[in-house]
């Protein structure tokens, strides 16, 4: 951030990362940051996903973030790196169960590992790489909403991100004064997750992400928000 965008109260992102960026949301905030003309750099975990970050223009990085190896790698990857926006968006579904299916221990152990475990394993490396006044998001759910559930459907998925919102209020406490951190949702959103039958076209999503990122005031770190802006109880 400059010095006037300081003085008037703008921000606006030059360098920016993201995580879990070869298809979706994630690529597709990578297509409108690169528009935008912000310099980003982008991971994907196999060689066909990379190749699209590159060719979209983002600087690529292979990580795995379900490994232990690949997400200890990512700190000298970025070593030196000063990012305005951080968004950690890699996540997995898992089954679509609709009652009380008990999961498979390999697929509990693909879900949380890729939706809880990455991020805390993740978010440490991060922190000397944020630029000052930066920003953080997680790209959450509502699904994970205590207050707002109102159905058991992908209760796997739920509790996984249940406690991603947690790992954000906890990260929002240790970089209070340093970077605003917030939790998003998306929408349901059409992409290989959300399937076919989703509200949401995935550009008209980041459009109003990208946008509520813009917007971020101190009043909403530590919160959960979704496409619109709206504050969601957790």
């Amino acid at each position: 951030m400059t010095k006037e965008q300081q003085d008037t109260g703008s921000w606006a992102p030059r360098h920016v990362l993201i995580i879990g960026a070869s298809r979706g949301i994630g690529f597709e905030l990578v297509r409108q940051y690169i528009a935008e003309g912000c310099q980003v750099t982008a991971t994907a975990r196999q060689a066909d996903g990379l190749g699209r970050l590159q060719r979209a223009g983002a600087k690529a990085l292979m990580l795995d973030v379900a490994s232990a190896a690949g997400a200890s790698a990512l700190a000298w990857q970025i070593d030196g790196e000063a990012f305005d926006l951080v968004v950690l968006n890699a996540g997995v579904y898992g089954p679509a169960t609709q009652g009380l299916d008990t999961p498979t221990g390999a697929d509990f152990d693909t879900v949380m590992h890729t939706n809880v475990l990455a991020a805390m394993r993740l978010l440490p490396q991060l922190v000397d790489a944020l630029a000052p006044n930066a920003r953080l998001a997680l790209m959450s759910s509502r699904m994970g909403s205590m207050a707002l559930r109102n159905s058991p459907a992908g209760w796997l998925y739920r509790a996984s991100k249940a406690a991603l919102n947690s790992v954000l209020c906890d990260v929002a406490l240790v970089l209070q004064g340093r970077a605003l951190c917030v939790a998003l949702h998306p929408g349901w959103v059409r992409t290989d997750m959300g399937g076919p039958g989703a509200d949401l076209e995935v550009t008209a999503s980041v459009a109003g992400l990208r946008s509520v990122l813009q917007r971020l005031q101190p009043a909403h770190h530590g919160h959960l928000l979704d496409h619109t802006g709206e504050v969601l109880p957790w």
